[in-house]
């Protein structure tokens, strides 16, 4: 039987699990910036997976996904957004469009013409940002707990779990960024972006001609689950799969049931060896 973490508790006192060793790891100076990457899984397949994580977290919080997605026989793609993690930021404002640039850059550096996007929370905005502008570098992407307009953001309301989160994310910020001591500084900036961006009109929506699946979780803090049934209307051939039982933090809550559903997209947009 799997064990749940449904209010954070392992997660705020161990963090994911422990990543494995990475097959490729370095930067790619990018836009002002320093954009840490690493690769992972034996296997080379047409196309890899690139995990994009969420808002003031780091690769590290896909250590659940990365060893289902190794044995499955795939290659992941990990990437810390400028500003997060190992990356390094500037003056520039946080913008989804400069993170999908900062992804396109990786990708350039390991010569993948193509690869999937799995986004949580802001990544998935980056991830659906990309394959709106750039869907010939994107064959899919699992949209996981997050907005495309303002409109799907519920109010903020603050739990034990969220905090129990905030504090996981704080000791890893000072343990993993060159600007230890600007974790305040992120929280503002990234806030301010959220607070505006992305906003695409279902015109802008309807011109995303990539396999989208649109994965909302029953409990989701954040976004309303009417928005996410809005996505998966909207976007041309988009799936919706709700996911009962969890919240936002569903990869780290109940890794099983969530690796369920990526490997399934996995299956559908990758190609094996």
């Amino acid at each position: 039987m799997e064990a749940h973490d449904d209010d954070l508790q392992r997660f705020e006192a161990e963090g994911a699990l422990p990543l494995p060793v990475a097959d490729r790891e370095g930067y790619v100076e990018h836009a002002g910036v320093r954009v840490w990457y690493a690769t992972y899984g034996s296997g080379e397949p047409l196309i890899p997976l690139i995990l994009l994580h969420g808002g003031l977290g780091h690769s590290g919080n896909w250590g659940y996904q990365v060893p289902a997605l190794i044995r499955r026989g795939y290659r992941a793609v990990l990437i810390d957004s400028r500003g997060h993690g190992r990356s390094t930021r500037d003056e520039q404002p946080f913008s989804y469009e400069l993170m999908a640039s900062d992804v396109l850059a990786v990708m350039d550096t390991l010569s993948l013409e193509k690869a999937a996007l799995a986004g949580w929370s802001d990544g998935a905005c980056t991830a659906l940002v990309l394959a709106a502008t750039a869907p010939s570098r994107v064959s899919g992407v699992f949209f996981f707990a997050c907005n495309m307009d303002p409109s799907g953001v519920k109010p903020f309301a603050a739990t034990p779990t969220l905090n129990r989160c905030l504090a996981r994310h704080t000791r890893d910020y000072a343990a993993l960024s060159d600007t230890p001591d600007r974790f305040e500084d992120l929280v503002r900036d990234l806030t301010l972006m959220q607070q505006t961006q992305p906003n695409y009109t279902a015109h802008d929506l309807a011109q995303i001609g990539v396999p989208v699946t649109i994965v909302q979780s029953e409990q989701d803090e954040f976004i309303r689950l009417e928005h996410a049934e809005y996505l998966a209307r909207t976007i041309p051939n988009a799936e919706l799969l709700l996911l009962n039982g969890v919240s936002h933090f569903a990869p780290l809550q109940r890794p099983e049931q969530f690796n369920a559903a990526l490997l399934e997209f996995a299956d559908k947009v990758l190609s094996n060896p």
